[in-house]
């Protein structure tokens, strides 16, 4: 199984591509997870649905044709780290392949939220981008941890 977080934006503090690479580097080989970072589309004077409509053939293009795509939104499902846990595994025996999508500055394209598969949220907090890529890999290890029955996690 192949995990990609697909993310706009490049550019993210030293501190969060440490964290990042952190938990990456700790998925054993069976569970690949590849960070795909797509430009973010300048602002300037454009409408929010040309600069969403942008990002989101650039999020398209970086995702293989079968993947199933979830995507992180503010409205979509709340997750224990039990549920992700669960939702991991089903990912896992199903065998596919699976995008996790990353927002811009003014979020995913309305289109792109509705051909998602799942919606989920990560909190009801509003959080940074690069904060959100290290929460969201930590979480995934977190709970691949709870899967593999090794110590990481802890009830």
């Amino acid at each position: 199984m192949h995990l990609a977080i697909v993310a706009v934006g490049q550019r993210i503090p030293a501190w969060a591509q440490t964290a990042y690479d952190d938990y990456a580097k700790r998925f054993p080989p069976e569970l690949k997870v590849e960070l795909k970072a797509v430009k973010t589309e300048p602002r300037g004077s454009k409408t929010l649905q040309t600069l969403q409509a942008a990002e989101r053939e650039r999020i398209e293009a970086a995702i293989a044709r079968g993947t199933r795509r979830v995507a992180l939104d503010e409205h979509g499902t709340r997750l224990t780290t039990q549920a992700l846990a669960a939702r991991l595994k089903d990912w896992q025996l199903a065998g596919d392949d699976v995008a996790l999508l990353i927002g811009g500055p003014d979020g995913l394209d309305p289109a792109l939220l509705q051909s998602a598969h799942e919606r989920i949220r990560l909190s009801d907090l509003t959080l940074p981008h690069a904060l959100v890529r290290v929460l969201l890999i930590e979480q995934l290890y977190r709970a691949w941890s709870v899967n593999a029955g090794h110590p990481y996690h802890r009830e």
